[in-house]
């Protein structure tokens, strides 16, 4: 097994192709290990010619979890700083930072990213705190941190703040309830989402972890001023029917980026359904295959 480092933190990683083609970084969404990023998706994008690293963020899967005081934020960072360290265990500057890591670990200078939901998130805050390493930027399904747009539905804000699983049939029937509430309406295939979940599960189980991640997006505010100041390729892509993000998340994102192109898939929700990733590499793919180094 492959891990970097970022202090004390330790990130899990995997990759895909040959080390020698250009790097394309995959960052995962609140609560989401690297394995949902499937190995056969990961496999296709490497075909075309990629590098293809996935990780699991700090808090899940096989990476470092935050529960023990040894783990301390950096205190050189002034947005919130003075008073985080009692309210709140790392903010997604430090999650960005673990992404950085896994390049640096690699020995990769820029990489394409790309970040789907909270990993949208940390995408941003990636390119905003170190534009030398990325090569272009993919935001999918994700948001500014502007509290006007991007809000999940009524009935998405109830699962996603209800009460946590605490064993693998409640585990596998929340990730089920949660598919058919924001997943793509087409989609839903319950054999392949139970199999998904329960292969989550067994792999790691860390709820407190799925909580202290939400915190770290509450409490890093918006990005949408800094995202101004990028000068860098950026796609963002947003499914329109998505319950948990809305649409006006990613729209928001493509305004707020000079020269972002803003794509809307039509019935996709917040998820990446086999039956969408012909569509889905085909965009990737003709946005870093621009910019081939």
């Amino acid at each position: 097994m492959a891990f970097a480092r970022n202090g004390d933190v330790e990130i899990y990683f995997e990759t895909f192709g040959r080390a020698i083609d250009p790097a394309l970084l995959l960052i995962n969404g609140l609560g989401a290990q690297c394995v949902n990023y499937r190995v056969e998706m990961c496999e296709r994008i490497a075909a075309l010619g990629y590098f293809v690293i996935r990780y699991d963020n700090r808090d899940i899967g096989l990476s470092s979890k935050m529960d023990e005081p040894k783990f301390a934020v950096d205190s050189s960072d002034t947005s919130l700083a003075n008073d985080r360290h009692a309210r709140d265990s790392y903010l997604l500057s430090d999650m960005a930072r673990d992404g950085v890591a896994v390049l640096d670990a690699l020995n990769v200078s820029r990489a394409h990213v790309v970040g789907a939901s909270m990993g949208g998130m940390i995408a941003q805050t990636m390119a905003i705190e170190n534009p030398q390493r990325l090569l272009t930027l993919t935001s999918f399904m994700s948001t500014t941190g502007d509290s006007d747009v991007g809000q999940p539905s009524e009935r998405a804000r109830e699962l996603l703040y209800g009460a946590r699983s605490t064993d693998r049939d409640s585990y596998v029937a929340t990730q089920l309830e949660g598919a058919q509430v924001w997943g793509s309406p087409a989609c839903f295939n319950e054999e392949f989402r139970t199999a998904v979940a329960q292969e989550a599960f067994d792999r790691n189980f860390c709820p407190a972890g799925v909580g202290r991640q939400l915190r770290a997006i509450q409490a890093s505010g918006s990005r949408t001023v800094a995202l101004g100041a990028l000068e860098l390729p950026t796609l963002v892509l947003h499914g329109d029917a998505d319950t948990l993000i809305d649409m006006s998340g990613g729209r928001r994102t493509a305004e707020a980026i000079p020269g972002a192109r803003f794509v809307v898939i039509e019935g996709l929700g917040h998820d990446y359904p086999p039956q969408y990733w012909d569509e889905l590499i085909g965009l990737l793919e003709s946005h870093v295959g621009s910019e081939r180094v």
